[in-house]
């Protein structure tokens, strides 16, 4: 079974080094492809990945257009700011063939006691209603991906309508193992401002407001990831 890591980036210099010298020993096992619509100069070390496709911006759009260079038989999505858990590629290997999909516990990294919790209530919330979220880093396989038409290409929430869209073919592979994500943003503009505005979106999301409006609000509150 082969694997494609796919990684959206938007000027990740500080983190994507980090990101990609992890995912070293992984490379006998997958390949690892890097879609940048960076516009600060990021430098991505060309040796760390095995395709580096230029895009525009949009984090759907360069998922998608990583996954139609790829040649693994599961993607997997990845962060820059996250971190694969040790036999990351062989958990999902294990249990992929019982279901089409799915996604890893997370914890955040940082000192504040909130993120433990809100890293227990993503898990739980995932479990309870099968939606899984980027952070989480989602793989699926191939042939599934393209069922479902792929990330539709919507300037947010392209997770959670991904999700909804392949739990009708299979119910998420849940994986205990967990991804270190930054807790960054968190820590940077605040625990609970950025839970009221997260869960503000997602609300917003739920009764069918438009994607382009939430990225608007999303972004006018400082809070991006590509």
């Amino acid at each position: 079974m082969n694997f494609s890591i796919i990684i959206p980036t938007l000027n990740e210099q500080e983190t994507i080094a980090s990101c990609l010298l992890a995912l070293q020993p992984l490379r006998s096992h997958c390949e690892i492809i890097i879609v940048d619509a960076s516009t600060d100069q990021s430098a991505i070390p060309a040796a760390l990945a095995d395709k580096i496709i230029g895009s525009e911006k949009g984090r759907a759009r360069q998922m998608n257009l990583g996954a139609s260079h790829a040649s693994g038989d599961i993607l997997l999505f990845l962060h820059a700011d996250t971190f694969l858990p040790e036999h990351a590629l062989q958990l999902i290997e294990r249990h992929i063939n019982y279901k089409q999909w799915g996604r890893f516990d997370i914890q955040l990294s940082g000192d504040h006691v909130m993120l433990k919790v809100i890293a227990w209530m993503m898990n739980l919330r995932s479990r309870l209603t099968g939606i899984a979220t980027g952070d989480q880093a989602i793989f699926v396989t191939k042939s599934a991906f393209s069922a479902v038409g792929q990330y539709p290409e919507i300037a947010l929430m392209e997770d959670i309508a991904l999700s909804e869209a392949l739990n009708k073919i299979s119910p998420p592979l849940c994986l205990e193992a967990k991804v270190t994500s930054s807790g960054r943003r968190w820590e940077y503009y605040g625990i609970y401002r950025t839970i009221l505005l997260m869960w503000s979106l997602r609300l917003c999301y739920f009764f069918g407001a438009d994607p382009q409006l939430l990225a608007a609000l999303y972004s006018r509150g400082q809070f991006w990831k590509p």
